[in-house]
């Protein structure tokens, strides 16, 4: 697959570019944080294939996030090289991406979720077209989006919405049928301030 000229170059800049850990929580201060919190460590790949990003559509069976936009990935396992090699397994797990089939280029800062992670985005390039398989009871569709889109950052807005007895608000970048919102949008938003 030919990656766009500049693009190996751009992402590769962009990983070079300072910047802090985000957290579902920075865009609402008040937040009160329960002492003593243990997170789990977590990767999450976001893979770029030409000029597309990988996503995928949780299942909605799932008790965690039923039915949202979310980077293929998941917790550490033991036996998985940190949170680049739990992206990768995850990856080929819930998308069927061989991990031999992706260039890894970088992590970005970790960001926090409100379900108690820390998770890492690992950036990449998929090398080769690829013939993507949802894996049942994980995932219900896999697609794509333009780079463009989700690296523009006048294409995000805030929203809010109650939870948990309060306003809570969060980034969003809608694409066509696609609500992207969350720790995907924020991760997403962290990466066009890099790219912009």
């Amino acid at each position: 697959m030919t990656v766009p000229p500049d693009l190996r170059a751009r992402l590769q800049a962009a990983l070079g570019h300072p910047g802090a850990a985000s957290s579902d929580f920075d865009l609402n201060p008040d937040t009160v944080l329960p002492e003593g919190r243990r997170l789990r460590g977590a990767g999450v790949l976001v893979a770029v294939i030409g000029d597309q990003v990988i996503l995928t559509k949780r299942s909605s069976a799932l008790r965690h996030h039923p039915g949202q936009i979310a980077f293929a990935g998941g917790k550490i396992d033991p036996g998985d090289d940190g949170p680049v090699g739990a992206a990768l397994r995850e990856a080929h797990e819930e998308i069927n991406l061989d991990p031999a089939n992706v260039e890894v280029l970088g992590t970005l800062p970790s960001h926090e979720t409100v379900t108690g992670f820390t998770m890492t985005p690992v950036l990449a390039l998929v090398r080769s077209e690829f013939v993507a398989r949802a894996e049942p009871g994980e995932v219900d569709e896999v697609f794509r989006v333009p780079l463009s889109h989700v690296t523009n950052p006048a294409r995000f807005s805030i929203q809010s919405r109650h939870w948990r007895g309060a306003e809570r608000r969060f980034y969003t970048v809608p694409y066509g049928p696609y609500y992207i919102w969350g720790a995907t949008a924020r991760i997403l938003r962290a990466l066009a301030a890099r790219m912009g």
